[in-house]
This record gives C-alpha cells, sequence and structure tokens, in this order.
C-alpha cells in the first residue's frame, strides 16, 4: 500500500474530520445490529437492508445527509467484507471504532482516479464533500481503484492507495540466511551481522517521561489534557516512523541478498499478551504485582524491536521464500559439533561451547543454527535407541 502525506487547509480539515465521524457512526452502527443477532432471532440485516436504512436516515437527519452518502455506503461495504472476512477465518471479528483512534474513511470508483499531479512534489485529489485536497509525491502514483483517508494520533493525514506491490525477484544465488530475533539485538544474521531496530534517543525518553507524569497531573478532557497527549502521540509516531524505515530498509535488503531466508516460528501475539494474576500465597484473594511488572518490559521488549512486522513484511516482498524453523534450544545448541546444553550460553551474548571449545555470539550462533533448519529434539542430543538386530533362527538339526 502506497501513502502519502495529505496537507489539508484548516476548512478542509473540519469536513475530514466530519466525514471521519459520519463513516465512523455508520460503522458502528452497524456492528450494534450484527451484536444484536440471537438464535431466537431472526438474521441480522445485510448490506442492501443497511444501504436502504442508510438512505432513510440521511433523509431524516441533516448532520447525515450533509456528508457525502458515496462515504457513507463504502463504511457499509467495509464492514459486510471485514464480517465475510471473520466468518471464513482470515480475519479478527470487526471492533468498535473510536474517536481520535480510527480516524479514516474510503473512497472507490470512479471518485478515486480523480487525481492531479501539480508539480515534480505535489498533487492533488478531488475529495467528496471537501475539495481538491494537496499531498506531497514522495514516489509515483500506484494505478489503484481506491485510496483510503486517515488521521493518526499526532494530527497527521495521510493518503493510501490501495496497490499491492510487486515482489521483489530472488538473486538466485542460492544464499540461505538465519534470522535470530532478540530484545539486545533486534535481528542477528547467520553471516554475523547484527542488526538493531532504531529506538527512543536518551533525550527522547527524558522528554517521554515528562510529559507522562504531566499527562497525570491533567484533569482529564481538558485542553491542557489534549496537549499533552497530542505531544505524546506525535513523540511515538517518530519513533513509528523510524521503526516503519528501519523495517522496510532491513526486509528489502534481506530479500535481494538472499534466496531463502529462515526464521524462527514464533507466536508474537500470544508472547506478548497480558499474563493471568498469579495468586499470593501469603495474602489470600490478592496478586502477586511484580508478575505482570516484568512481563510488560518484557512485552514493550518484543514490540519495539517489531518481531512480527518484520517477518511479515519479509513474506510480502520474498514470497514462497520464507521459512519458519522450530526455535526449540537453538540458542544452546553449538552450530559446530551439535553440542546442547544450558551452560553453552554463558550471558546474553556470549556462547562457549562445552564441548568443542567455539565460542561466538550467541545471537549468531542461534542464527546459524536456523539457518540450518535443524529440528533439535528435547534429548540433549541423545542419539536414539536402535533395537539389537535379531541374528535368523536356525533350523534344529534332527
Amino acid at each position: 500500500m502506497s501513502r502519502f502525506r495529505l496537507y489539508p487547509a484548516p476548512p478542509q480539515e473540519v469536513a475530514l474530520l466530519e466525514q471521519c465521524r459520519q463513516a465512523r457512526y455508520v460503522w458502528n452502527l452497524a456492528i450494534e445490529q450484527w451484536s444484536m443477532w440471537s438464535r431466537d432471532k431472526g438474521p441480522t440485516p445485510g448490506y442492501c437492508e443497511q444501504a436502504r436504512q442508510l438512505t432513510e436516515a440521511r433523509a431524516a437527519s441533516a448532520w447525515l445527509r450533509a456528508g457525502a452518502q458515496t462515504v457513507q455506503q463504502q463504511a457499509l461495504r467495509d464492514f459486510n467484507q471485514a464480517a465475510r472476512n471473520y466468518y471464513s477465518g482470515t480475519h479478527r471479528r470487526p471492533t468498535w471504532r473510536k474517536a481520535g483512534l480510527n480516524e479514516g474513511f474510503r473512497i472507490v470508483g470512479a471518485q478515486a482516479s480523480r487525481i492531479v499531479r501539480l508539480s515534480r512534489k505535489w498533487a492533488q485529489a478531488l475529495v467528496p464533500k471537501v475539495g481538491w485536497v494537496r499531498f506531497r509525491l514522495s514516489r509515483a502514483i500506484p494505478d489503484a481503484k481506491s485510496y483510503r483517508i486517515t488521521r493518526d494520533r499526532a494530527g497527521r493525514w495521510h493518503l493510501a492507495f490501495a496497490a499491492v506491490p510487486q515482489p521483489i525477484p530472488a538473486p538466485g544465488s542460492g544464499e540461505v540466511v538465519g534470522v535470530d530475533r532478540g530484545i539486545a539485538v533486534s535481528a542477528a544474521l547467520s553471516t554475523g551481522e547484527l542488526l538493531s531496530c532504531p529506538r527512543f534517543s536518551h533525550r527522547e525518553h527524558e522528554r517521554l517521561i515528562r510529559l507522562e507524569r504531566r499527562l497525570r497531573r491533567c484533569r482529564r478532557g481538558s485542553n491542557r489534557h489534549g496537549r499533552v497527549r497530542t505531544a505524546l502521540a506525535k513523540l511515538h509516531a517518530r519513533a513509528a516512523d523510524r521503526r516503519k524505515d528501519w523495517i522496510e530498509k532491513c526486509s528489502t535488503d534481506l530479500a535481494q541478498r538472499f534466496d531463502v531466508i529462515r526464521v524462527e516460528d514464533l507466536r508474537v501475539a500470544q508472547m506478548t499478551r497480558r499474563p493471568r494474576p498469579k495468586p499470593d500465597p501469603e495474602r489470600p484473594g490478592r496478586y502477586l504485582p511484580n508478575r505482570r511488572r516484568a512481563k510488560a518490559g518484557l512485552n514493550r521488549g518484543i514490540l519495539a524491536n517489531a518481531w512480527a512486522a518484520l517477518v511479515g513484511r519479509l513474506e510480502q516482498k520474498a514470497p514462497g521464500r520464507v521459512e519458519k524453523v522450530n526455535p526449540a534450544y537453538t540458542s544452546q545448541t553449538c552450530s559446530v559439533c551439535g553440542h546442547r546444553a544450558p551452560d553453552n550460553r554463558e550471558s546474553q551474548a556470549v556462547f562457549r561451547c562445552a564441548a568443542c571449545g567455539y565460542q561466538a555470539n550467541a545471537d549468531v550462533n542461534a542464527a546459524v543454527n536456523i539457518a540450518a533448519g535443524r529440528a533439535v529434539s528435547a534429548r540433549r542430543g541423545v542419539p536414539p535407541r536402535v533395537p539389537p538386530k535379531r541374528e535368523p533362527q536356525r533350523a534344529a538339526s534332527g
């Protein structure tokens, strides 16, 4: 999906926000109708019935009638497709859209082709009920039949065309690389390279702490509370932009250099899930407080290193060339002799084999095991028991 930065004028921004509210209102109404289904009642209204109800609602409400009918009908089509994807098992359940968090709407059909190039760096799109809105040409405009206008928490507007980019062709060299993802090192390659995802700088981290403390002292809903939230959102947006840029560059480089990319088969969504509270044995009815705090730190480290996003972009840029390997014991197994023991990994960064004395970076050693695609068993390298061969019985001589 090709995304461009949108620069609306102040009156246009007000009109765009109004379109976002109307699209979100229609989507939430469809969610409410869909969630009222039960066995004793009939089926919930489909798209055709909801479109008819939307026409009646627009006739009765001047606020809805002031917006673009195509935008509101497209919100119903998007919900209908989201429900179908949920029933087919490919996507999650459609959720409610919230103000300030899910701000956006989609333009499809002939209206999506009303794009005019102004200069080498600028172009403009004709948005219904808004007018011509300028956007920055950071790349070539793709040939797409729809685009989506969104607003993030930092107040930035974007225009994203629904166009699937072409995959990166394989170099044909036959090289295989293993990628080990971690916390201290974002991605370690079997070639010995250590890649680190950019994070908050020291000054940004200090500013983040100051803004979070200031936010706690603000009254919820006040103007000061909104300004501090916007400042926090801009800080997080800059970090997210750097993280996305690193993901794009890293995934493109790997797809261009290697034919086969092997990664750990990790369930990141389950790994970053909030743990269940553990009861405190000394205080009945209460729970241990430090368990969630420690798990929250681990979750932040995993999400800050973009484990899932990196593999997702690799699968999109190099389809069919990304292989997932069982990660069991790859960090405890020597990549030279195959000896496995927990004592082999002396620390987070040092690996020293207790059998052959091989020493290397622990993440690089694990990446070499992943590149080899070794299925390490849980028997700690013990060879399987081979039953003794039975000699053929000879017939007894009479």
